[in-house]
C-alpha cells in the first residue's frame, strides 16, 4: 500500500528546459505541493509523518497539516474530520484548512469524499469524479470575504478544475480503475442522512450523488485562487433508491472500508497525473479578490 513519507521541503524539484548561450539546459523548477483533504480512512497513509500546527485567521485546521511524499508528488494533507472524526460535516472549519494550505504553498487541491448514490446505476463501489455542484448547506461561513473586506463575486460556473478532472480520468483509464466521469454532487448540512422525501426530490433533479463536504470547500477553494478535484466513492443507495431502514452510518462505514483501496490508488494515480502546478485552467484567477485582502 503506498505511505506517504517525509519531505524536507514542501516544494518538489522538476526539471524544464531552457536556452542559455545557445545551448539547450535542464534546469531544476519548483513544483508546489498538492493538498489533499481526506476522512480518517487515509490516516494510515501518514505513518511516521510528524504534524504541524498552522495558525489562520480563521482559527485553526481541523488537524495538524503533514507534509510528504506520495505518487511522485510533495503533498501537505489535512485531516477534515479532525483526529478521532471530531468536527460532523456542519462544524468543519473549511475556511481554515483551506487557508491554511495555501498558506503551505498549496495551489491544488484533490479532495475526498463518501457520497451516497442517488442513481441505482451508481452502485455502491462506484467511483465518481463530479463535474458540478448544488449547495443545500445552511449555516456554514461561505466566503472569506465578509467582515468588511469588501465585495466579491468569484466565478464559480465549473466548480470543479478541468485540470484535475483530466488527471483523475487519465489516472483511471491508466490505472484500470473505472470511474464515473462527471454527475452533479448535491451537498445537505448533515450529519443526518436525507429523508425519502429529500432523496427523491434531488433524484427528481437528475442529481447524481450526495455528500456533506463539498460545501462550502469547492466555493472557498476557488475564492482563494485554488484548483480543486473531487474523488468520491459511492458508499451506500440514498433513501429514496431503495426500499428498507435507509441510510446508516454502519453501512457507510462498511463499504468505504471494502472500497477504500481502490480510492487510494485512484488518488496515488491522479498525483502523477496532475500538471506541475496551475495552468491555463482559469481556477488561479483572483480578480475578484477585494482590494487590500491580502492572501497567504
Amino acid at each position: 500500500m503506498p505511505r506517504l513519507t517525509p519531505t524536507s521541503s514542501a516544494t518538489a524539484r522538476i526539471s524544464r528546459t531552457a536556452i542559455r548561450g545557445g545551448r539547450v539546459i535542464s534546469q531544476p523548477v519548483s513544483a508546489p505541493p498538492v493538498g489533499i483533504i481526506g476522512g480518517s480512512g487515509f490516516y494510515s497513509l501518514l505513518d511516521g509523518v510528524a504534524g504541524q500546527a498552522v495558525a489562520t485567521p480563521y482559527g485553526d485546521p481541523s488537524g495538524p497539516l503533514s507534509s510528504g511524499s506520495l505518487g511522485g508528488r510533495d503533498v501537505v494533507f489535512v485531516p477534515r474530520h479532525g483526529p478521532e472524526h471530531r468536527y460532523a460535516p456542519h462544524v468543519v472549519p473549511y475556511r481554515a484548512n483551506l487557508w491554511a494550505l495555501r498558506a503551505s504553498g498549496v495551489r491544488q487541491v484533490v479532495s475526498l469524499s463518501a457520497v451516497g448514490s442517488l442513481n441505482p446505476a451508481l452502485p455502491t463501489g462506484t467511483l465518481v469524479v463530479p463535474d458540478q455542484v448544488v449547495d443545500r448547506t445552511a449555516g456554514r461561513p461561505h466566503t472569506f470575504f465578509d467582515d468588511g473586506a469588501g465585495v466579491a463575486h468569484a466565478s464559480f460556473a465549473d466548480p470543479y478544475c478541468p485540470a484535475g478532472r483530466g488527471a483523475a480520468l487519465s489516472a483511471s483509464a491508466g490505472a484500470d480503475t473505472p470511474v464515473v466521469d462527471g454527475g452533479v454532487l448535491v451537498v445537505v448540512n448533515g450529519p443526518r442522512f436525507s429523508s425519502r422525501a429529500e432523496s427523491r426530490e434531488f433524484q427528481s433533479h437528475g442529481w447524481s450523488v450526495i455528500g456533506m463536504t463539498a460545501m462550502p470547500e469547492a466555493a472557498l477553494a476557488r475564492e482563494l485562487g485554488l484548483c480543486y478535484t473531487t474523488l468520491a466513492l459511492v458508499t451506500d443507495l440514498d433513501a429514496g433508491v431503495e426500499a428498507g431502514q435507509g441510510v446508516t452510518h454502519a453501512e457507510v462505514l462498511a463499504a468505504f472500508a471494502e472500497n477504500l483501496p481502490r480510492l487510494r490508488d485512484l488518488l496515488v494515480a491522479t498525483l502523477g497525473h496532475l500538471p506541475a502546478g496551475q495552468g491555463d485552467c482559469g481556477c488561479g484567477d483572483l480578480s475578484a479578490v477585494p482590494r487590500g485582502f491580502a492572501l497567504p
